[in-house]
């Protein structure tokens, strides 16, 4: 058991790569405080952990800061402190956003190309994005991990606790490929997991970040068939990832297995992009 009784935080732990987070955090000895809107499949999850008595279900909101400081009281007031803190929670949507006009879009020139003809459709998405669909995104993504890494570090200066902050990041921030507030978004948690490392290192806290690639989530599921397929196989292994590849790179992220990184990216994509 590498994380024998440290305390975890781990957003967007209701399915997906939270969910198999806060599952190998937990099956490794860790007290897991799984965050989520809601606690309904949290609770669902807990059930089926190995330890199930050494998790703590908690709604909250990441895109609101007085949501989060919530959760970290509740962390705080059953376990005094935090030592592992996963940014998990992300959405790469978001109503008024445009997407559903770039799928339309896409589609139909995906349908040109094939036919040999020359395409007349352009695959626009940014100019039907509304204010409001692009700070949803910014909001969950960027938002929620500034306000989840501030509070973790409030509590870990605090308490004087040599902690690990990883981040879930996404190849997008990388290639552009994907939603461009999405991209930002990712791009942004990029440059704050090195602006922290930096800040923070001489505290003996670690912040890191994991750049999963196309991985078989819910949110996968949104996208098209053909999407899914084509993103499958650019990947040098030819396939998408299981969540439970991810929650293995933020385990090891979270042990002191990686106790010399720092600042770092780690790219469980299949080599769908390589630093």
């Amino acid at each position: 058991m590498r994380l024998l009784n440290k305390v975890a935080l781990v957003t967007g732990a209701g399915q997906g790569i939270g969910k198999a987070i806060a599952n190998t955090l937990n099956r490794e000895g860790a007290f897991v405080v799984a965050v989520d809107l809601s606690t309904d499949a949290i609770n669902k999850n807990i059930e089926e952990m190995e330890q199930p008595g050494k998790t703590m279900a908690v709604a909250a909101d990441v895109s609101d800061s007085r949501s989060v400081v919530k959760a970290f009281a509740s962390l705080k007031e059953r376990f005094g402190h935090v030592d592992i803190l996963v940014n998990n929670a992300g959405i790469g949507q978001a109503p008024g956003d445009g997407f559903d006009l770039y799928q339309q879009r896409l589609a139909e020139r995906t349908g040109q190309l094939l036919k040999g003809e020359t395409p007349t459709t352009y695959a626009d998405h940014l100019i039907d994005m509304s204010d409001e669909g692009w700070h949803a995104v910014i909001a969950v993504n960027l938002n929620g991990t500034f306000y989840c890494c501030r509070e973790a570090l409030r509590l870990m200066v605090e308490t004087e606790t040599r902690g690990s902050i990883i981040s879930v990041s996404s190849t997008g921030a990388y290639t552009g490929e994907g939603a461009p507030h999405y991209c930002a978004s990712k791009a942004g948690v990029q440059g704050l997991t090195r602006a922290l490392a930096d800040e923070v290192g001489a505290r003996g806290i670690r912040v890191n970040a994991v750049v999963p690639g196309p991985t078989m989530t819910p949110a996968m599921m949104t996208i098209s068939e053909d999407w899914r397929q084509s993103m499958a196989q650019s990947s040098p292994l030819q396939r998408m990832a299981n969540p439970s590849e991810i929650a293995n790179t933020v385990l090891f992220l979270a042990s002191d297995e990686s106790s010399n990184f720092t600042g770092q990216s780690l790219c469980a994509n299949g080599g769908s992009y390589m630093l």
